[in-house]
């Protein structure tokens, strides 16, 4: 029927069985005439075992041992207690088939919501199949809130990447720096993507024509070391370097040390994220705040939160947006 209708399998449910999101009237009424003229009518026992949901919730990150998805995990399950919910973290290590099995395991336990936490990739392709095993698990009743962009009906909490990314490049240029090496993650995920796009926009709005350098590196200590390695090597005039994530911020500051380069005085270092050891790091870590932790809050009301509750950015679904804030620290100066 909603193949016929030219809608999601979501939204045919919406209409016909009741829901606290509403579809516009035009919409209704088209999917109602569509139902009518197919002669649909809801099965009654699938509908009522549809909606038998245990106290589980399922959040799925990426690394566990990332501090980001650690306090995320925080967040989510300080009001899970709150509200007497279970909540199984399961790790995804990144990979798409575990992510998908993830989701089945969790719908055969009749699971209450799945939370799912970590950047999407960019290419639609690869995106789609968690996307539409996700819908499908919305669509049995379950509820999904996500942290990072899944679809344009899977409710969300975005965190405002490309701005913190543009709020960086600014501080950076307005120290004198000129010759800027970027540091990013996997590019081929939507958070990487979002905050190249916003440092690059912060470059193209200052004065004095500065050139950013990006090179990929992996998501972890060792990653933004090798990367800041390379990258050394190919820009050796550069006086300042933006790192995509903290974690690897502090590889970024172990290989410039080895360099023999100085943080300020040679090379200023700016990283993403906040992670509460920023402060700790000689110099304290110049930083883009975001609040993970928070976020992991606000997905969790998210799941026992009335629609109405929540703010609404896109018809079928609800969205919370999470500012980010650039933190100076010593680690940034004016350019040599």
């Amino acid at each position: 029927m909603a193949d016929t209708a030219g809608v999601s399998l979501a939204t045919a449910s919406r209409v016909l069985n009741g829901s606290t999101r509403t579809v516009n009237a035009e919409l209704s009424e088209h999917v109602r005439e569509v139902a009518a003229r197919l002669r649909y009518v809801s099965h009654g026992p699938a509908q009522a075992l549809a909606r038998a949901t245990t106290s589980l919730v399922g959040l799925l990150v990426h690394d566990v041992n990332d501090p980001y998805f650690s306090a995320i995990a925080a967040g989510a399950m300080r009001v899970a207690r709150e509200q007497d919910l279970l909540v199984m973290v399961a790790n995804t290590y990144r990979d798409p088939a575990l992510e998908l099995d993830y989701i089945t395991r969790l719908g055969a336990q009749r699971a209450r919501a799945i939370l799912v936490a970590g950047s999407p990739p960019v290419d639609p392709k690869l995106a789609g199949p968690l996307r539409e095993r996700l819908l499908d698990y919305q669509q049995g009743g379950g509820r999904v809130v996500a942290i990072g962009d899944q679809g344009p009906e899977i409710d969300a909490v975005l965190p405002a990447n490309v701005e913190g990314a543009r709020a960086a490049a600014l501080h950076l240029t307005a120290l004198g720096h000129r010759e800027i090496g970027m540091i990013a993650g996997p590019r081929g995920l939507v958070t990487i993507a979002d905050r190249s796009e916003g440092f690059r926009r912060g470059l193209m709005e200052s004065d004095g024509d500065p050139a950013g350098y990006e090179i990929e590196g992996d998501f972890t200590r060792d990653g933004g070391y090798d990367a800041t390695r390379r990258l050394l090597a190919e820009r050796p005039g550069m006086t300042a370097v933006f790192v995509m994530a903290d974690v690897m911020a502090i590889g970024a500051l172990a290989a410039l040390r080895e360099a023999g380069k100085r943080v300020p005085g040679d090379v200023s270092l700016v990283g993403f994220d906040d992670l509460p050891i920023c402060a700790d790091l000689v110099p304290a870590l110049t930083s883009v705040r975001v609040d993970a932790e928070g976020m992991g809050e606000q997905a969790m009301r998210m799941v026992v939160a009335p629609a109405a509750e929540v703010e609404a950015e896109d018809e079928g679904r609800a969205v919370v947006h999470s500012a980010t804030e650039l933190i100076v620290r010593g680690s940034t100066g004016p350019a040599a």
